[in-house]
């Protein structure tokens, strides 16, 4: 198959020595911008992204020889899926490439929220010697439910399973997925038996916003709640409402439903959020590793190199 790639984000070097290594031309342009990929789509079969803008249908409408489109990340969050399927053009992803990093990453914010690392630091850097008002959780014994089992589902699960914890997972689209590091369940039994709340699923119409007051009600426990999928799924309010109660012990976000400044700072929920101490927040960087950066970049090029040499 004759294909000419454009690559608009900064990718590892690995991707282009793949791509020289099976001869594959392309056109690297990692600071261009939208409407200078504009100018240059027409004339390639492929198309290489991060995150750098919308691939929406005006997008895929000027790439009138497009064959493929391949992202550099989890998901396909900046691509319009449905319209690139219509126009036949095939879709790469390295959802394996950073499965690694997001595990490791939540299970360090859970830890840190069970045992108020945050806190405990902040106070020792102010001269305050607090050990009973930091006592802290132990993780061994709890049942953590995971949301979707797909590639980072089955990574946390397999990462937790030196704790001695009960790995649970729930997952619409999933039947008969139970191994020897988590086991399907229901979501009636996710929501009584869970201790640790962990969502690993993409955001769609059907997940944006489900995670509101309705869905959080239903826990029987109290829960540490984790966030590293993609923000659009929970409503800050709801969880801020149900840290009030006690229904939440924490909460640990990677990722926000806005995750750019000055906006974020202008949401409604924003100054209550930051204020709350068992509340734990990173800037959207769990996937996001020296070393996941290698593997984003290797694993999409070996997908794209053999899907143009089959």
């Amino acid at each position: 198959m004759q294909m000419n790639i454009l690559i608009v984000d900064d990718l590892h070097e690995v991707f282009l020595e793949k791509l020289d290594q099976a001869k594959i031309p392309y056109n690297y342009q990692p600071e261009i911008t939208r409407e200078e990929a504009e100018q240059l789509i027409p004339e390639y079969e492929g198309l290489v992204i991060r995150s750098k803008f919308q691939v929406d249908s005006d997008f895929i409408d000027l790439g009138s020889k497009l064959k493929l489109i391949g992202r550099s990340g989890a998901g396909m969050d900046n691509i319009d899926e449905a319209y690139a399927d219509s126009k036949g053009i095939a879709l790469f992803s390295a959802n394996d490439g950073n499965k690694d990093a997001v595990g490791e990453h939540m299970i360090g914010m859970l830890l840190s929220l069970m045992n108020n690392l945050r806190r405990g630091d902040q106070e020792v850097r102010s001269e305050k010697w607090l050990r009973e008002e930091n006592r802290g959780y132990e993780l061994k014994g709890r049942t953590v439910a995971i949301i979707g089992y797909g590639h980072n589902g089955q990574a946390m699960a397999k990462k937790l399973s030196g704790f001695e914890v009960k790995v649970i997972a729930y997952d619409k689209y999933k039947t008969g997925f139970s191994d020897q590091y988590a086991r399907e369940v229901s979501m009636e039994e996710v929501v009584k038996l869970a201790d640790v709340l962990s969502f690993h699923i993409p955001l769609t119409r059907e997940t944006k916003g489900m995670v509101d007051e309705e869905y959080l009600f239903h826990f029987r426990k109290p829960i540490f709640f984790l966030m590293g999928a993609r923000g659009g799924i929970a409503q800050i309010p709801a969880v801020l409402k149900y840290l009030d109660q006690g229904k939440i012990l924490g909460a640990a976000f990677d990722v926000l439903p806005i995750e750019k400044f000055p906006t974020l700072a202008e949401q409604a929920w924003y100054k209550d959020l930051i204020s709350r101490d068992n509340v734990l927040l990173s800037p959207h960087v769990a996937g996001w590793t020296f070393e996941s950066y290698y593997k984003l970049s290797s694993f999409l090029a070996e997908k794209i190199i053999a899907y143009i040499k089959k």
